[in-house]
């Protein structure tokens, strides 16, 4: 998030020099072997580390999560026949949220897309795209991109419309999917 706010130099593709974000104030304690272990040990595989093409410098971006336009960000649609093409694409969230999410959509907020998961949290698939903590999902039928999170930029306003949505369901309750369509259900369901 905070390249431009550290004056780094991001390319178009989101990448920023490694050799760059280590001479800077808030990383000069940090390691070569620090940025590396980060990278290979995080979770939900945030980062990417490769060589620059041209010059072989080293440099590091996320994958998604970008509150800034990354043009050239490796995104790619899965085809159908894939065999890892996941049959639905699903957004957690909070029952919180759920009032707004019933009426108006799921906004992307101050990122550059909607983040979703090919499965619920637990599932072997999930690795980013939901909250372990969230309490509300809701599936989406779109597609899936390649960086391991599924991710729709949304409308022109960034907002994945309820009309998109075929189901909503609680989760943390021993209540089990809601029947009707997510555009059809009480909000407080």
């Amino acid at each position: 998030h905070g390249a431009s706010k550290m004056a780094l130099q991001m390319k178009s593709d989101g990448f920023v020099f490694v050799e760059e974000l280590l001479a800077h104030k808030q990383f000069h304690s940090f390691s070569l072997e620090d940025v590396e272990r980060v990278v290979a040990t995080n979770d939900k595989q945030r980062f990417k580390l490769c060589h620059h093409p041209e010059d072989g410098r080293l440099q590091i971006r996320a994958n998604q999560g970008h509150s800034v336009q990354v043009t050239d960000l490796e995104l790619r649609a899965v085809a159908l026949d894939d065999p890892d093409y996941p049959r639905e694409a699903v957004h957690g969230s909070y029952m919180k949220h759920w009032p707004s999410i019933h009426s108006q959509g799921i906004s992307r907020m101050n990122k550059t897309h909607i983040h979703l998961a090919p499965a619920l949290p637990g599932d072997g698939r999930v690795i980013s795209g939901m909250r372990q903590s969230c309490d509300r999902a809701v599936w989406d039928s779109i597609f899936w991109s390649e960086n391991g999170v599924l991710l729709t930029p949304g409308d022109a306003a960034g907002m994945l419309p309820p009309c998109y949505f075929y189901r909503a369901q609680r989760l943390k309750t021993s209540r089990g999917s809601l029947s009707q369509p997510a555009h059809q259900v009480l909000p407080n369901s």
